[in-house]
């Protein structure tokens, strides 16, 4: 059961009473598709429905996430004296999911990529999670224009050892089309080979890029929420309003998902 109510702000917050222990891992191998910011979009629609939600910053190079002080973002530390990705330093974030009864968002970076997955793989991880009576979900973004090739690959290598119903893709257009030889992402191979892995997915259609794509590029570079970047002095109000309906889109889908 759940129940609006408005924060000081003036902006209506959900509050759940009862949230399921939930671990959002994003993923992706391939830097620069907007990952990060996928991560704070979900994170922040996560806090507007009331959900206690915790950030995890997993990037070992590009700390992109930690720096929305908007939301409540933690770094992780993972590499070693040597510059590597020190697997075993992901125990004590799973021995966290396992005791902490809130809502996890990660943004695992496209250099720790493969050592979270391989590890989350080999030992088993998911069921571990699942077994204690939490919800997993593994979001993957698919980046259009140049970017397609490369995400296509990211979401084949999860998806062939992913759980059944467990993938939220993101269909990313801000850099072009997710199309190729006239095919959608939803008719290509790479999807109907894994379509029982995929529980979900959400939309950001291309926009033009003279107008609302400045908009996010400079939300983007300010690391703003979208609620942020729309309050914000130094946005002209046909930019808030541009802003706001990429929001009320977003967000609109989001609540027909799951996780909601």
């Amino acid at each position: 059961m759940a129940k609006n109510n408005a924060n000081g702000n003036g902006t209506d917050v959900t509050t759940v009473s009862a949230v399921t222990p939930t671990i959002h891992l994003v993923l992706q191998g391939k830097g620069g598709i907007g990952k990060s910011v996928i991560a704070s979009w979900l994170a922040e629609f996560l806090v507007s429905r009331g959900q206690p939600v915790r950030c995890i910053d997993g990037d070992p190079v590009n700390r992109s996430l930690s720096q929305y002080k908007a939301l409540p973002v933690e770094k992780l530390d993972l590499l070693s004296q040597e510059g590597l990705v020190m697997r075993a330093r992901y125990d004590g974030l799973i021995g966290r999911f396992l005791t902490d009864g809130a809502v996890f968002v990660v943004d695992s970076g496209a250099t720790a990529f493969l050592p979270f997955w391989t590890n989350i793989v080999e030992s088993d991880v998911i069921s571990i999670l699942r077994g204690a009576g939490r919800r997993v979900y593994v979001h993957i973004p698919i980046s259009g224009g140049e970017m397609l090739n490369d995400t296509l690959l990211g979401f084949k290598t999860l998806a062939e050892t992913a759980a059944e119903k467990s993938l939220a893709v993101w269909i990313n257009e801000y850099f072009g089309p997710v199309a190729r030889d006239g095919k959608t992402f939803d008719q290509m191979h790479v999807y109907l080979d894994n379509r029982e892995k995929v529980l979900t997915s959400i939309g950001i259609r291309r926009r033009p890029a003279d107008t609302f794509g400045e908009n996010i590029r400079r939300m983007r570079e300010k690391k703003l929420t979208l609620q942020d970047a729309i309050r914000a002095a130094e946005f002209y109000l046909v930019e808030k309003c541009r802003l706001q309906i990429v929001q009320h889109e977003l967000f609109d889908q989001l609540e027909q998902t799951p996780f909601a």
